[in-house]
């Protein structure tokens, strides 16, 4: 006992010092670059740009990632959220080439500290580059922070210094520092007017009252617009024209009493360089050790990556832009959310399952009868998640989350459970989580006022199973004999201690970031039994509420309650199914459909797996017996024996079951989830439906529904047809851990369609247009829809690496 305690002692110590390192991180992914700690109100900070060839540049700021701004790329090279990143940014609109490197310093207090380097150039070489940068920092709640460079109504020359504090960050100052040979904007209209100007930055202190940091682009925007207009009103005679942008498109060089934001605005012509210093607890870095530090990032990241994803040479810039993308979408969001506990379509209130005479679920129908319908706001929720898309989707999507943990996980594991925590502090009493998280007021503004309200009746794929799934294979593999490794022997020892920088002398490195839970199976058996609970809610809360109906229409089945069906759907689209618009059977309580029922199988084998850890003896005879139902119901309701093919079930107007037949992704659900027996006689059929190149076969991956099917390409053809990665990635990933090592009659031909759906996928042009897409042409293999869309589309590098 005395070990245990030690040991778990030492564990909870280095999992500390381990959160620590995570505690900064770019988590605002929604702009181009933008830093900020994992703590409700604290500090915040972002960049800013515009171009000064003309005015109209001025309304096309640069600041959040938006795909209307047309810019050639944005992407991070490198990133890892412990240590730092490198991002390139090629915006053509305005001839600028900035790269962005960023590096963690640990040491200090409170996740130590860190510097940012911007460095601009022509991307062009044959025009100019003119162009205003702007930084921001600010804080919100309790704290301040004070410019102490003393101000000047011209502007500043040199470093200009700030101090601030927060009750959770402590003490910290920030330094901006100008490079010598940066060239100023010194010529254009009116410059004898300027004169004094030309050369220094110019600042502003605002207090931002009741709004939010996450306005400060408004707050600037009305600041510059209001200096602009007194500046133009004395040549709105003149001949010439007006002066030239760069002269008048400035903030006030004013600071106001009770400032929380504070903006730094810097004009250059040609290449420039300025860096910004945050420093904890006193600790000081300087330029050397900056760029150093970079360097020694950069050779890290490539030895790393190169050891955790082998790749082809041909693919590995690509496949290393791709993870760093992922994880440097990765941002933290707090907020409260919009719910309506009563809303439910006419074909879904059915007292949320169909079994009529279920006492729990007549009660929790009751419940849902008293609310008002009036959506509410709930109380505020932190939530530490990767993003689709930096661009478009912004947020927390429960549905894509498995996914990304898939891909996290494998580089960082432990990074990924602390994501995984986050989603499962989300699950509520009832055991629901909102497929869709869109927490505050910055989340809901990029979020079309119909689509924020989220209902505790539906449901999305319970893909965070995934997650606890890819982590015990992990543990597996780490410590297969059960062994505790001893910390000292990872060198955890160390983590997070204080690194003292000498001058122009990098930090030193770190060559992998060790697990606490994959070396110590006493601390993973800790943590599965602190989410357990949770999950366990949240599997009974899919059980009771999408539970379908079996006696109401006299379906003969093995068990007599696994059947299940999305609520939540319309006419046309079950967006509660991640499937949006595939085709279904017409709205009835009474349908059944096939990919929920396979995800309930996959969830209650997660469930079993970990109650095998955990030794919960009877929950496990419990969701064994369960997972035996379902597997035998799958081809009791669903296949479909005249067409070879598993099914929905639809209800027609006689009131009597029939097989829904759409041949799509929809159909290899049982494969996709490993839960078709390899000696199975349906895996034939389904492995020739694969490989049809008039059904789901193409040269670019699986069509998401067949070629030959009616709706093939119709409507808004979002799941009729393009090629997702996710589920591309589902299919090679049973093939190669399942259907193509374990005995059966199609081991050979499932070794087969694996090795060319596999070539196939990684020979995609992906790189073409410089982003990854949310789906591709079945036709052409063009990327299409929202881009770049680096969240469950960089599975491609799992796939090239082999790493399922």
């Amino acid at each position: 006992m005395r070990r245990l305690a030690v040991l778990s002692a030492v564990a909870l110590a280095a999992t500390a010092n381990l959160n620590d390192t995570l505690l900064w991180g770019a988590y605002r992914p929604g702009l181009y670059f933008g830093l900020r700690p994992r703590i409700p109100q604290s500090l915040m900070t972002g960049l800013m740009w515009f171009g000064t060839q003309d005015y109209q540049a001025f309304t096309e700021m640069r600041h959040a990632c938006e795909q209307n701004d047309k810019m050639d790329t944005y992407t991070w090279t490198e990133y890892d959220p412990r240590q730092g990143g490198v991002e390139i940014v090629k915006d053509k609109r305005n001839n600028l080439d900035l790269r962005i490197e960023w590096l963690k310093v640990p040491g200090g207090d409170a996740g130590g500290s860190w510097a940012v380097r911007f460095k601009g150039k022509p991307l062009d070489e044959e025009r100019p580059l003119r162009v205003s940068m702007i930084w921001y920092h600010g804080v919100e709640g309790l704290g301040g922070i004070e410019m102490d460079t003393a101000e000047s109504d011209i502007g500043l020359l040199g470093d200009v210094l700030f101090s601030g504090s927060t009750p959770t960050l402590g003490d910290f100052d920030i330094r901006v520092v100008e490079a010598e040979d940066n060239k100023p904007i010194d010529n254009g209209r009116f410059k004898e007017d300027y004169t004094q100007y030309i050369g220094k930055t110019q600042f502003l202190g605002l207090p931002m009252g009741q709004r939010s940091l996450w306005q400060a682009k408004d707050a600037i925007i009305h600041n510059i617009y209001e200096t602009a207009q007194k500046a133009l009103a004395p040549y709105k005679d003149a001949t010439t024209g007006p002066p030239d942008p760069a002269f008048v498109l400035r903030v006030t060089n004013d600071v106001h009493t009770d400032s929380t934001l504070y903006v730094l605005q810097k004009f250059y012509e040609g290449p420039f360089q300025f860096d910004v210093f945050y420093e904890n607890n006193k600790q000081h870095i300087d330029d050397g050790a900056l760029t150093q530090g970079i360097k020694a990032f950069t050779d890290d990241f490539d030895r790393r990556f190169a050891a955790t994803f082998p790749t082809p040479s041909e693919y590995l810039q690509f496949s290393k832009a791709v993870t760093s993308n992922l994880l440097g979408g990765i941002g933290y969001f707090y907020g409260t959310s919009i719910v309506d506990n009563a809303f439910v379509h006419e074909w879904d209130d059915d007292g949320l399952n169909g079994e009529e005479d279920d006492d729990e679920d007549e009660d929790a129908a009751g419940k849902r009868k008293k609310s008002t319908g009036e959506p509410k706001i709930t109380e505020p929720k932190a939530l530490l998640t990767a993003t689709p898309s930096r661009s478009f989707f912004p947020r927390g999507f429960y549905w894509d989350e498995g996914f990304h943990l898939l891909h996290i996980g494998a580089w960082d594991n432990d990074l990924s459970l602390e994501i995984l925590k986050d989603w499962i502090a989300l699950i509520n009493e009832d055991g629901w989580v909102a497929r869709e998280q869109i927490l505050g007021e910055e989340a809901r503004s990029r979020v079309p006022q119909e689509f924020q309200t989220q209902y505790p009746t539906y449901a999305n794929p319970p893909t965070l199973t995934m997650a606890v799934t890819a982590f015990i294979d992990r543990l597996n593999a780490a410590t297969p004999s059960g062994d505790d490794v001893p910390l000292a022997d990872l060198g955890m020892e160390g983590v997070g201690a204080q690194i003292p920088l000498e001058a122009n002398s990098p930090p030193a490195p770190v060559t992998a970031t060790p697990s606490i839970y994959l070396s110590s199976r006493t601390h993973a058996i800790a943590f599965l039994r602190e989410i357990y609970p949770a999950l366990r809610r949240h599997y009974d809360w899919f059980r009771k509420t999408q539970r379908g109906q079996l006696r109401q229409y006299g379906r003969k089945a093995t068990s007599k309650t696994e059947a299940y069906r999305w609520r939540g759907r319309s006419e046309t689209h079950i967006l509660t199914s991640g499937m949006d618009d595939y085709p279904r059977a017409p709205p009835h309580a009474g349908e059944l459909h096939l990919d929920l029922i396979s995800w309930m199988g996959f969830f209650t084998r997660t469930m079993r797996s970990i109650a095998v850890f955990l030794e919960e003896t009877d929950d496990e005879a419990e969701f064994a017996e369960i997972e035996k139902g379902i597997l035998a119901n799958i081809d009791d309701l669903h296949w479909d024996e005249e067409r070879q093919l598993y099914c929905d079930v639809g209800i027609n107007s006689d009131d009597e079951s029939y097989h829904e037949c759409n041949e799509g992704y929809l159909s290899l659900f049982p494969l996709l989830l490993g839960l078709l027996p390899p000696d199975s006689p349906h895996l034939g059929p389904i492995l020739d439906l694969m490989s049809d190149p008039e059904r789901l076969w193409s040269d670019y991956g699986l069509r998401s529904l067949s070629k030959s099917h009616a709706l093939f390409g119709q409507g808004e053809n979002y799941w009729r047809g393009p090629i997702w990665m996710p589920m591309n990635y589902m299919a090679l990933r049973s093939l190669f851990k399942v259907y193509m090592v374990q005995a059966g009659p199609y081991q050979q031909r499932a070794r087969e369609v694996y090795t060319q759906l596999r070539k196939n996928i990684v020979e995609n042009e992906y790189e073409r247009t410089g982003y990854v897409w949310e789906q591709y042409d079945s036709t052409t293999g063009n990327g299409q829809r929202s881009h770049p869309f680096t969240g469950w589309t960089s599975l491609v590098t799992l796939i090239i690496s082999e790493k399922y």
